[in-house]
């Protein structure tokens, strides 16, 4: 059906953009030699994670336990949490997926490590952990300096095979030049391959080197000793990458149709897209509204819950009824607040996507 006859507020993807993301990316891996595992949190289907694949990617990474059961359960066979998953039958629902897909698990502490381990040595199994390395962003993992005492800890633990390390350069997000984010790239680069060399160093495997951002990973994967890059927000964009540098607004492929429920004001127009469907998100690196108005200078400005707010710029002017498409600032969590995202190509509405891993924060 046509794209004009889609309810409002709904997210809408650019199949043409989205295909365009994809194979860009799967060729930037296969030209610095690394494997493509992308982070599925940013869009949570199946339909967009099988192409990946189809691309060339290896598997999938994914932030939780619940997202890795959606994905196993799905058939997606090769599976790694990109985070410290700790708490309460989290080991055994771990054990589960292993025995559908090939899992690995993030771990940056002995106690954590242990306890994934103790289902799995009593099943007879081992569970694949990779040691989270601090490259600067400094929320979880270990400094690379501390990676080799961590990984003669971890390696001996009865349930576990230690696999390698993995990173993630997320304050890129605060560069406000490209040099700057190039600059934290190859930080990012050097500090995992420096844990990774002496891991080895103190006898111990680390087949696997891993890192990724989407703002860093073009630079990043090129660095000495990485066998894998996990960029994950690249299949989307959004305003935060834009503004980051990292894409153009052509390259942003999900979009928030919305309709202007009232203009009370020259300098100021309202959709029904507010923070339940766009997230309150600022931009990064510098804070500039709430999404960026498709086709116009304008910008949202503040977000209530059912309310989108538009600065009016010099030039524009909108309509009570008019549809328009908001770029958000960030397309990973406009996922997460959608049961569908509506695939477009040229205007018309090709197929409604599930999200199927919406709302698994456990």
């Amino acid at each position: 059906m046509s794209l004009d006859r889609l309810p409002t507020p709904c997210p809408v993807i650019d199949l043409d953009v989205l295909e365009r993301n994809l194979a860009r990316m799967a060729l930037r891996a296969q030209a610095a030699g690394v494997a493509l595992r992308p982070h599925a949190k940013t869009h949570k289907t199946l339909q967009i994670a099988r192409r990946q694949l189809a691309e060339g990617a290896v598997g999938l990474t994914v932030a939780k336990t619940g997202e890795a059961e959606v994905y196993a359960a799905a058939g997606f066979d090769d599976l790694f949490i990109a985070y410290p998953v700790v708490g309460l039958g989290k080991p055994e629902r771990l054990l589960a997926v292993a025995r559908r897909a090939r899992l690995a698990v993030g771990v940056d502490s002995v106690e954590g490590a242990r306890a994934l381990g103790a289902p799995f040595a009593a099943a007879g199994m081992h569970l694949r952990v990779r040691i989270e390395i601090d490259c600067g962003q400094h929320r979880t993992g270990v400094l690379p300096e501390d990676a080799a005492a961590l990984a003669r800890q971890v390696a001996p633990l009865p349930g576990l095979e230690l696999e390698g390390v993995f990173t993630h350069g997320g304050h890129a997000y605060g560069c406000t030049t490209d040099a700057a984010r190039e600059e934290r790239a190859r930080e990012e680069a050097t500090r995992v391959a420096q844990a990774a060399d002496a891991i080895r160093a103190a006898g111990l495997p680390c087949p696997v080197v891993s890192l990724g951002s989407t703002p860093t990973a073009a630079t990043a994967m090129a660095g000495v000793g990485i066998t894998e890059v996990r960029p994950g927000n690249y299949v989307f964009h959004d305003a935060t990458q834009v503004a980051l540098g990292s894409c153009g607004l052509e390259d942003c492929a999900l979009t928030v149709l919305a309709t202007i429920v009232s203009v009370p004001a020259a300098d100021r127009a309202v959709l029904d897209a507010g923070s339940k469907a766009l997230a309150a998100d600022v931009r990064r690196p510098t804070p500039d509204g709430h999404g960026i108005v498709v086709g116009t200078s304008s910008r949202l400005t503040s977000l209530s819950e059912e309310h989108g707010v538009v600065s009016v710029a010099a030039g524009d002017s909108f309509h009570v009824g008019q549809r328009v498409r908001v770029i958000p600032n960030h397309a990973c969590v406009v996922s997460n607040l959608h049961d569908v995202l509506y695939a477009v190509r040229r205007g018309e509405v090709e197929e409604g996507w599930p999200v199927a891993a919406r709302g698994r924060v456990e």
